[in-house]
């Protein structure tokens, strides 16, 4: 009979003890700050399946949807939909984040969106961010306004300004450098990687622009940024130019590179001239670091100074003209180079 009770008394013991476990991971949370909320003062031991919280919610994990005016707190996972006016703060996160401010996970998979900055530890799935993202491994995707910083990355990173990683098994895109110990492929105005490759360089164009150029890229895409001076231009004698080349063939010693540049001509007093153009440059290499090049240019320019106008004779297609000063055409031009490998 002892027996009996005993074991009576053990089952209904599981049974309670399941049900209290089972309560603490579904629940309905509403409130207005810990411990103002239904969960009271033990709101950080329960895991919601929906939470709203007029200011901040905390709680051990939330698997279905968490609203908060100023912040969602999840001590552990975070497996639903978070959306806070400033903050999240998650353990694990797997799901949707979406914050005013930041995002801020140990771990995570889930899309990630922030108006200033996230930050993870693992982060595999999409981040968004008007500033900044920060993780220590990516398997996925990174865009930022300002910056990407990350160790290990496969996948992509999209920045405003800048990437920043020690091995990218992907795509770094900036929108001035990238910066990474190896990467696949790097498309900026400076690329740097120890398996990238950078030369410094002398260039001269038909306009009598001389300009001294950083290339520096992959294997395929480098980027071109320079600043120089124009030789034969009295008003607008300062230069510079921005762009992208892509090697099209690599034969060493011979190569065949095709560039795509913008060029200005300035004298900060409200007279301009900017010139695009497309050019096919071969390049032979002369010992080991140093390449000569030279090669047609498609070109369109526009100006409005009459001295830059004058200077090319013979134009494809022009129109504008000396009463309006802002002239556009079309000519064929050169490019003329050293480069000098780092």
């Amino acid at each position: 009979m002892k027996r009996h009770i005993l074991i009576l008394t053990a089952t209904l013991s599981m049974g309670i003890s399941a049900f209290a476990q089972q309560s603490t991971e579904r629940r309905i949370n509403i409130g207005l700050v810990p411990p103002l909320s239904s969960n009271g003062a033990v709101a950080s031991k329960y895991t919601n399946s929906f939470s709203l919280n007029a200011i901040a919610g905390l709680s051990a994990g939330e698997t279905g949807f968490a609203l908060a005016g100023f912040g969602n707190f999840v001590r552990n996972n975070a497996d639903g939909v978070l959306i806070a006016g400033f903050m999240n703060t998650s353990g694990i996160g797997h799901g949707f984040e979406l914050a005013g401010f930041g995002n801020f996970v140990k771990n995570s998979s889930a899309t990630q969106i922030a108006g200033f900055i996230n930050v993870g530890g693992n982060a595999s799935g999409f981040q968004l961010a008007g500033f900044t993202n920060v993780a220590k491994a990516v398997n996925g995707v990174q865009v930022s306004g300002f910056g990407n910083k990350a160790d290990n990355v496969h996948g992509t990173q999209i920045g405003g300004f800048f990437n920043k990683a020690k091995t990218v098994h992907g795509t770094q895109i900036a929108g001035f450098i990238n910066i990474a110990d190896t990467a696949d492929c790097q498309i900026g105005l400076v690329n740097l990687s120890k398996n990238g490759e950078v030369s410094l360089g002398f260039v001269v164009d038909e306009n009598r622009t001389a300009l001294l150029s950083l290339r520096s890229g992959g294997k395929l895409i480098y980027g071109i940024i320079g600043m120089g001076y124009n030789l034969a231009d009295i008003k607008n004698e300062y230069a510079y130019e921005a762009g992208f080349g892509v090697h099209l063939l690599n034969l060493e010693p011979f190569r065949l590179n095709a560039e795509l540049t913008n060029t200005a001509l300035l004298n900060f007093k409200g007279s301009d001239y900017y010139k695009a153009a497309f050019a096919v440059l071969p390049s032979i290499k002369l010992g080991k670091n140093v390449d000569l090049f030279a090669g047609p240019s498609f070109a369109f320019v526009q100006s409005n100074s009459n001295e830059d106008i004058m200077r090319q004779k013979h134009y494809i297609s022009s129109w504008g003209g000396r009463k309006d000063y802002d002239f556009r055409g079309f000519y064929i031009g050169y490019d003329a180079g050293i480069a000098f490998r780092l």
